[in-house]
């Protein structure tokens, strides 16, 4: 079992360099953009997301803990207003020694009862396509496609 807790200032500190540099990755790898462009387009949008870093309105951190020893295992981060009545996840991260156990889906269901506490009745997010299982996840949790982005590499 998992609750989700409060994401600290270090913990934000310490995720924020990878995250940037997990998402530059995934944009050159999906051709969307230039490995020598990607650090510094990624580092903007972090930066227009999160002008004030953690205490940007509207955004909200989770830590991900297991409840048996009180381990963080992963992080959620959340944004509510965006759109009326839905909130964003633009990160969901289960720590790399913690992956396939079952701990992502269970932070996704505690995260729905946290948006329905924010006022919201939907819960939107983005997906790389490449990315199977984490597709497979949210279907199974009733998530469905809105857009489709496709791509031919020449």
């Amino acid at each position: 079992m998992i609750e989700l807790g409060p994401f600290t200032k270090e913990q934000y500190e310490a995720w924020i360099p990878s995250s940037i540099a997990d998402y530059a990755r995934e944009n050159v790898s999906t051709g969307r953009w230039t490995p020598q462009d990607a650090a510094a387009k990624a580092q903007e949008e972090f930066v227009s997301l999160l002008p004030q870093g953690m205490e940007t309105p509207g955004h909200r951190f989770f830590s991900i803990i297991r409840s048996s020893d009180r381990t963080a295992v992963g992080m959620i981060w959340v944004q509510s207003g965006r759109t009326p009545g839905r909130s964003f996840i633009f990160n969901l991260e289960i720590f790399e020694p913690y992956r396939r156990r079952g701990y992502a889906e269970q932070a996704m269901r505690s995260l729905e009862d946290e948006v329905r506490r924010l006022g919201d009745s939907s819960i939107g997010l983005h997906v790389f396509g490449h990315n199977a299982p984490a597709r497979r996840l949210y279907e199974k949790l009733g998530y469905f496609e809105t857009n489709i982005n496709m791509v031919k590499r020449l």
